[in-house]
């Protein structure tokens, strides 16, 4: 039996130019297309599909806006990793049967447990269900509500967490946003208009009847992580079983058959590890000649995989990523990460080099530096998931 064919790492490199929108030739011509190119897009900092979608299209944030909310063809749901993510609305079915579902069942329990230690219920699971049919019962109308506004309408929302043990970071929060993440993530609820800038996420719940004129239909577990599988891989691909168990934040096993199903094809990459492609992925990617990107934190083509080596240097990992896996900014050469960026206090955009990539590309990155300034127009942007290189700090 022959092996499986190679896919070096100048290939997966130049794969990400093309295929991630990232060189001018292949650039696209709207935010669905940048979210289906994709696969989803990130959207846990409200910032990042804003960002993710310019760098890749020259969209606006009223070209966002557009498809977020009247539009309504991307989508936010809370899915793999329990993170939440832009999806185009025929991906949703997809999510909804697979990653969202583990992602609500786990909650669900959580919730429950939660409930009964801070003495809201003596029955958690009870309390839950009359809490989220409460919720669903004021949607009903179609009406689009802030969390905190449906806390103050519905008792059954009362009550509130603690976390932190008493530490100087702990605190108390309410439980009334908890429940709308469970009903998000089957489902049953969507995040409708943002009551806050672009960059805050504040926003308002409706019913999905209401918000789609319909609700879809999830697709059964197996085939919605087939489907998510053969987008990864068209996206994504080649990758190990690790980089998709990983990003699914699902089993082997569920991965395994994922794979299976999907009709992936078997390849083997420069270091000799097995991986997957998917089962059309004939054929090299022509090089894409020299390029340069900077990408906002947690953008999808740095979140992508979970090993990572082909295109960032295991030493330059703690100045960029935190010991969950979340990137910051990032600045890329040639498919490599050769550092990060921030913003100073009047938005312009400044680049921060791990390495000398060289003057061809620091003038390149330059030139993206002030194209997203110009983008920015002013306004700062903050960000939860600030690497070290963002903060400036030196490492422990």
């Amino acid at each position: 039996m022959s092996a499986p064919p190679l896919v070096t790492d100048d290939q997966r490199r130049a794969r990400i130019a093309v295929r991630h929108r990232l060189v001018r030739p292949h650039r696209a011509a709207s935010v669905e297309d940048v979210t289906e190119a994709m696969v989803a897009l990130h959207a846990t900092e409200p910032a990042t599909v804003y960002l993710s979608a310019a760098v890749r299209g020259e969209c606006s944030v009223e070209d966002v806006d557009r498809a977020l909310y009247t539009d309504r063809s991307v989508v936010k749901q809370l899915a793999m990793r329990r993170t939440l993510f832009g999806f185009t609305r025929d991906l949703l079915p997809a999510a909804l049967g697979s990653a969202s579902a583990r992602v609500a069942e786990q909650q669900r329990r959580l919730i429950a447990k939660e409930a009964e230690r801070a003495g809201i219920a003596a029955d958690g699971p009870r309390w839950l269900a009359a809490a989220c049919s409460a919720v669903l019962d004021r949607l009903a109308d179609g009406a689009a509500l802030s969390a905190t506004e449906l806390r103050e309408q519905l008792p059954e929302l009362a009550g509130q967490l603690s976390f932190g043990n008493g530490t100087t970071y702990g605190g108390t929060i309410n439980i009334a946003p908890r429940v709308l993440t469970v009903l998000g993530a089957e489902g049953r609820i969507m995040r409708a208009d943002n009551a806050g800038h672009w960059r805050t996420s504040r926003p308002r719940w409706i019913a999905t009847e209401a918000w789609f004129g319909g609700s879809p239909e999830p697709l059964s577990e197996p085939e919605g992580y087939a489907v998510l599988v053969a987008r990864w891989l068209r996206t994504f691909g080649p990758g190990t079983e690790n980089d998709l168990v990983w990003w699914l934040g699902s089993t082997r096993s569920a991965v395994r058959r994922a794979l299976a199903d999907s009709g992936a094809g078997a390849v083997r990459l420069e270091d000799g590890r097995p991986a997957w492609v998917a089962s059309e992925d004939v054929g090299d990617v022509p090089d894409p000649g020299p390029w340069a990107a900077l990408l906002p934190v947690l953008d999808p083509t740095a979140m992508g995989w979970k090993e990572r080596d082909f295109y960032l240097d295991p030493a330059d990992v703690p100045y960029l990523v935190d010991t969950n896996g979340n990137i910051g900014t990032t600045a890329w050469w040639c498919g490599r990460v050769v550092g990060g960026w921030v913003q100073d206090e009047d938005g312009a955009v400044r680049v921060i080099l791990r390495s000398d990539p060289g003057p061809d590309a620091v003038a390149a990155l330059e030139a993206e530096a002030a194209r997203l300034t110009r983008w920015f127009d002013g306004v700062v942007v903050s960000s939860v998931y600030k690497s070290h290189l963002m903060k400036g700090e030196p490492m422990p």
